[in-house]
């Protein structure tokens, strides 16, 4: 009885329940991996021999499968081509990325990716008058070196997703009447004037190499219909933001430099959530223009005289309920020489601080520097509706620093008992991520 069981048991374990799958079940499962352990798995069993020529998705890297590419495309059987990704990096396969890419179109590709690693000074050129015909492909990605130029007649009816990363462009203009989701990150324009004159796009990441100054050049941004905005690290370029954008939301402005337009701030006046890494130095304010809908705003305390654009910020965003004070990432920190300065209190309370804000957050809160604590006791006795506050700082070196800490601690924690509302205050003090007090009163 016992060794009976023990058999089927045995049967049990040897039964192939993968291979009893249904076909949809087991596309699904072999999609995600590489094209090359797809193929394998036809050697397991003839259930298994022709069914990674249906997978929809194909990925191929040339490190050590691109012999293999002309066969696959050639073989694939399934309705259409999901998706197709290719990573090149010897330039021997530079002529056979047109050919690739033209095999792809014509199997209706919807989603394309295509990473090329050449030394230095060595790109492949895409095939973008394969574009002028194809009405599938749905999401667009580019990375590395490929030289990228739609000529005016192209255009991708289609295309819904185009992230561009440490490409080179020689074109001004390109049609993609219903992009909604554009990156740009890294890349190399080389053309006077880039732009973007999209009604459909809603989300814009554009993002270029800090350290490094552009001779000249803009971009003119038409995007009404934009809810998110992200710009980065532009170094001597004009920026023009050319139309108001009304449906935005959120918007990032970080290490912009030297720029020739510095009004960007006057068309993000609609924004509801807002970070801003700058220095007042480097950019003009709107005169009269108000954040009315701003409602959360993160501001870096690592930028030149940031105290002052912090000051104007809380001044015209009289619904912000969120205030983050945010320090330069350490590598930036090494490159920036800082300037000393010093908080100035307003004049006049700012309404945002009397009626609406609700959490403030500062970390790295450098609580032995007298402008700091200054403007950390300002924002908090002003505050009459605040329910949360958060201080992080470094960890202490010393026991006696620990004592100065908890000193400045109950320092604050009076300034907020000060208030109207004090039994819906709470405030939190950290070192690091590790927390010492946390006091509701």
């Amino acid at each position: 009885k016992i060794g009976g069981e023990s058999l089927r048991n045995r049967d049990v374990v040897n039964e192939d329940r993968l291979s009893a799958l249904p076909d949809d079940l087991l596309l699904r499962i072999l999609s995600p991996l590489r094209t090359e352990d797809v193929i394998y798995t036809s050697f397991l069993s003839k259930r298994w021999r022709y069914l990674w020529k249906m997978v929809p998705n194909l990925k191929f890297d040339s490190y050590s499968f691109s012999e293999h590419v002309y066969k696959s495309l050639a073989l694939h059987k399934a309705p259409f081509l999901k998706s197709l990704h290719l990573k090149v990096k010897h330039e021997r396969d530079a002529s056979d990325v047109g050919i690739w890419i033209g095999v792809a179109f014509a199997r209706k590709v919807r989603q394309l990716v295509l990473s090329v690693f050449f030394m230095k000074d060595s790109f492949v050129r895409f095939p973008s008058v394969l574009c002028s015909w194809n009405d599938t492909l749905v999401f667009l990605k580019l990375k590395h070196s490929i030289l990228l130029n739609f000529p005016s007649r192209v255009c991708l009816m289609s295309l819904r997703k185009l992230h561009l990363h440490y490409v080179m462009f020689n074109d001004e203009e390109s049609v993609c009447p219903r992009l909604e989701d554009l990156i740009i990150r890294g890349s190399y324009v080389d053309v006077k004037t880039f732009t973007i004159d999209v009604p459909s796009l809603q989300r814009l990441i554009m993002e270029e190499d800090n350290l490094v100054e552009r001779d000249g050049g803009r971009y003119v941004i038409k995007a009404p219909s934009l809810k998110y905005l992200k710009m980065s690290g532009f170094v001597g370029r004009e920026v023009l933001l050319i139309e108001n954008s009304p449906e935005l939301v959120e918007a990032e402005i970080i290490d912009i430099y030297n720029i020739a337009n510095e009004n960007i701030l006057v068309f993000l006046t609609s924004a509801i959530w807002f970070c801003l890494h700058l220095s007042p130095l480097e950019i003009k304010y709107p005169t009269g223009s108000i954040f009315c809908q701003l409602v959360s705003l993160e501001l870096c305390t690592g930028k030149i005289e940031w105290w002052n654009l912090l000051a104007r910020m809380l001044d015209s965003s009289p619904k912000l309920q969120i205030l983050k004070l945010i320090p330069v990432s350490h590598f930036i920190r090494q490159l920036i020489c800082f300037h000393n300065g010093k908080w100035i209190q307003p004049k006049c309370v700012p309404e945002c601080l009397v009626l609406h804000l609700e959490t403030f957050v500062w970390k790295r809160y450098k609580w032995r520097q007298e402008d700091e604590k200054e403007l950390a006791t300002y924002i908090l006795q002003n505050s009459r509706c605040l329910k949360k506050a958060i201080f992080s700082t470094n960890n202490p070196e010393k026991v006696e620093k620990l004592g100065k800490r908890r000193e400045m601690l109950n320092e604050l924690t009076c300034v907020v008992r000060a208030s109207s509302n004090p039994s819906d205050h709470h405030l939190s003090f950290y070192y690091a991520v590790l927390a010492i007090a946390n006091l509701s009163f």
